[in-house]
């Protein structure tokens, strides 16, 4: 966006542009008047002499005929004299007389609707003064039918010579339906003609009986319910289109009759357009061309109502006829030159179409056309040549390009294919290779091709046998062969790959070779690029399951399992150790489930981040760290304050670990426990699952200054208690309390059976981490 530097106006000069403004808008208000003025004119005299002619009066006398009828009939004289011209009047007697007047069009009958028709009628008369096609009547006549009679299409029909129909304007009907529906011949069943030929007008208002007893003009989903033919004196009927499927009142009815008398004098008006090919002409030329080739056209010219060229439709085609959309023969009879070729309006080739149709045979020069199609630019090398016959013009074309871009097409092929082919005429010893060949062997084209038998000098040493061995077999037998070799390019080994097969003659001699060359360097490279791939990833799965299988009997030495549950200081208490299914490594999960020497019983369950031999030394170090200092008598949260230190200061100093920490007293039954980011034990009691809420903790090795909290509760009789690690209840794009709630969902259904049963109901599928539990059960009163 541009902006230009403006000057201020004073006030002075702010009121000359405004005085300018107003005076230009009144000269061009005037003008207006004057051209309606001057139209008006026309059409009083054109109404005056058609009743001048058809009675003998005097000017005046049918001038004040005309006053009078519209007089009469309450229309406005310029309705009047439209009516007037859209009728025939019969002879008038030979008195002259204005007594003896023909009869005047019917005027409209006084309806509720009455006022508006008339105003409605008026609105139209002076809007037809402007109008200066068939195609610009039908389109005004929708602009003021639409609001009225609820009218979604208008068409115009003029009947021909041959007694068929022609559709000279429309509106509201989209290209491909007018076209189809240009040119109806003269048979039974089709509406407008039967309309023609009552001399009435046809009501089409039920549309599935109107679908059995008409051929109707309409679209495959019944886009029309109901519809209206209106017959004229002119051989011209006049049809409205209508969505809603319901009877047209008689308002609706008598203002259409009117429209249609009153379009009917602008159209007549207007003038006939140019008449088309004679149908039998059109037969004879097409029977002509079937038995043609090449590509052959018969055009008739479409005429503006001033007698201009403005399109031309195909009438016959030659079945090789081909357009740029690609569309053939008989597929292109009814179309227009613009819809395929738009851009040639006003060009060369439309000034020699132009010339032909006077007479003067044109031959152009070879031109390019080009057109976007499907958003693809399309371009074509034409010769054409055009001459008349009768009304039409006689049109041949050459297409030029169709072998250049077959050979575009190959060339673009060997190039993407990374290929070129080769010819050897082994009778008359001429070789042939396309340019890739010489590309792919590194050879100069200035040196040419060589012999068959010579193509095994081109190859490496180590190659060259057994390309030697299939070019004397194919030679001697015919047999196509397949055969990959190297050649040498610079400092560079590229793999290559010969593709040939014979011609042979009557007696089996072969007479000529072809194949192709291909390049094979970038496929190959990526073929051993993988083999080294597959090669490492072997090496290094063998070093992966080697620290799995230490890292495994490191665990195992560490952290042994016991084969049944254990009673520790009055609670029965079952451990389970699952690894992870996926990947080869061990995780870092561990209990530990001892008595205290002050006849307490503590209780751990931990998480170290990582697997593999490190994440169990981390594993390790924790374990037994954490039960040393709980022993000695360290507080759960002194105990994971100093964990937290000793695992930032190790020698992994970016691990980190989740912790539980528990201690029961059994003489009160009641368990102390304290926590560092790890998931929350679930307690079951009385038949309801209860996840504890935690009390404050930090992971351990994130903070150098965490805060750590302790919580306690008393364990009853029947009470069931699970500590685990976050394998238990995670899964991928899961939210971590839906595992959760699949816990304790599981706990309560598995009721007082084993640690196995809750396991085989929690872990379906690939296990993706390591799972540790432990099972801690308070006896049932009576059993302790």
């Amino acid at each position: 966006m541009t902006s230009e530097y403006v000057p201020s106006l004073d006030s002075g000069a702010v009121a000359e542009l405004a005085a300018l403004a107003r005076i230009v808008a009144r000269q061009r208000a005037e003008l207006d008047r004057l051209r309606e003025e001057v139209a008006t004119s026309v059409a009083v005299e054109r109404a005056t002499g058609a009743l001048m002619a058809t009675t003998g009066w005097s000017p005046d006398a049918a001038h004040e005929a005309l006053r009078q009828r519209a007089e009469a009939g309450g229309r406005t004289l310029l309705e009047e004299c439209w009516l007037t011209l859209g009728a025939l009047m019969p002879a008038a007697p030979a008195t002259g007389a204005p007594a003896a007047e023909p009869p005047a069009p019917a005027a409209p009958r006084k309806s509720a609707a009455g006022s508006g028709t008339a105003e409605l009628l008026g609105r139209l008369g002076k809007a037809l003064l402007h109008v200066g096609s068939p195609q610009e009547l039908a389109t005004t006549l929708l602009e003021h039918l639409a609001p009225e009679v609820d009218a979604d299409a208008v068409l115009l029909y003029r009947r021909m010579p041959s007694d068929g129909i022609e559709l000279v304007g429309h509106a509201g009907l989209d290209a491909k339906l007018a076209a189809q529906w240009h040119q109806v011949p003269p048979l039974r069943g089709f509406a407008p003609l039967e309309a023609l030929r009552s001399g009435a007008p046809l009501w089409l208002e039920h549309y599935p009986e109107d679908r059995q007893r008409f051929q109707l003009i309409d679209e495959p989903t019944g886009r029309w319910l109901s519809r209206a033919w209106v017959p004229t004196r002119a051989d011209t009927v006049f049809g409205v289109l209508r969505r809603p499927a319901a009877p047209f009142d008689p308002a609706a009815r008598e203002l259409l009759q009117s429209v249609a008398r009153l379009g009917a004098g602008r159209l007549g008006s207007l003038g006939a357009p140019a008449g088309p090919t004679a149908p039998e002409l059109s037969r004879s030329v097409q029977t002509v061309l079937d038995a043609l080739p090449g590509a052959t056209v018969l055009l008739t010219p479409l005429r503006t109502a001033t007698g201009e060229v403005e399109d031309y439709r195909i009438e016959a085609a030659t079945p090789n006829a081909v357009d740029i959309l690609g569309r053939t023969g008989h597929e292109l009879v009814g179309s227009h030159i613009l819809e395929s070729y738009p851009s040639v309006a006003g060009e060369a080739l439309w000034q020699g179409y132009l010339k032909a149709l006077g007479g003067e045979p044109y031959e152009g020069e070879p031109f390019v056309y080009e057109e976007v199609v499907a958003g693809v630019t399309v371009t074509a090398t034409y010769s054409v040549r055009a001459a008349r016959l009768g009304d039409g013009l006689l049109v041949t074309w050459l297409r030029h390009d169709t072998e250049e871009r077959q050979e575009q097409r190959l060339s673009e092929l060997q190039r993407l294919g990374n290929l070129g082919w080769a010819n050897w005429n082994l009778v008359t010893r001429q070789v042939t290779w396309s340019p890739q060949v010489y590309a792919i062997l590194g050879r100069d084209p200035g040196r040419g091709p060589v012999p068959l038998d010579q193509l095994p000098d081109l190859v490496l040493p180590e190659d060259a046998h057994a390309l030697a061995r299939a070019v004397s077999e194919l030679v001697r037998t015919g047999r196509p062969f397949d055969v990959p070799f190297r050649v040498r390019s610079g400092n560079a080994v590229r793999h290559l790959r010969a593709v040939a097969e014979a011609v042979s003659a009557a007696d089996g001699t072969v007479v000529e070779v072809h194949g192709f060359v291909q390049d094979l360097t970038a496929q190959r490279s990526a073929e051993l690029a993988l083999v080294d791939s597959e090669r490492a990833i072997l090496v290094q799965r063998g070093v992966l399951e080697a620290e799995r299988a230490l890292a495994a009997r490191l665990q195992h030495a560490l952290l042994p399992l016991p084969s049944k549950p254990v009673l520790l200081r009055g609670l029965r208490v079952e451990v389970a150790y699952l690894p992870a299914q996926a990947g080869v490594h061990v995780g870092g999960d561990w209990f530990s489930a001892i008595e205290l020497p002050d006849d307490a019983a503590l209780f751990v369950v931990g998480d170290v981040a990582g697997h593999g031999v490190d994440a169990v030394a981390t594993m390790a170090q924790l374990r037994f760290t954490a039960k040393g200092m709980v022993t000695t008598g360290s507080s759960l949260t002194g105990a994971l304050a100093r964990l937290n230190f000793l695992l930032l200061h190790s020698r992994d100093a970016q691990s980190t670990a989740t912790l539980i920490l528990a201690r029961y007293d059994p003489a009160e039954r009641r368990l102390t426990w304290a926590q560092a980011g790890h998931p929350p034990p679930l307690l079951v009691r009385g038949g309801k699952a209860y996840r504890l809420d935690r009390p404050a903790g930090m992971l351990l090795g994130a903070s150098v200054d965490p805060f750590y909290e302790s919580a306690e509760f008393r364990l009853e009789p029947g009470d069931r208690l699970l500590l685990y690690t976050d394998g238990l209840v995670e899964r991928p794009g899961e939210d971590i309390d839906a595992g959760l709630d699949r816990l304790a969902a599981a706990a309560l259904a598995a009721g007082p059976a084993s640690l196995d049963a809750l396991l085989a109901a929690m872990l379906t599928g690939e296990r993706r981490d390591d799972v540790c539990v432990l099972d801690i059960r308070v006896p049932p009163a009576g059993e302790e």
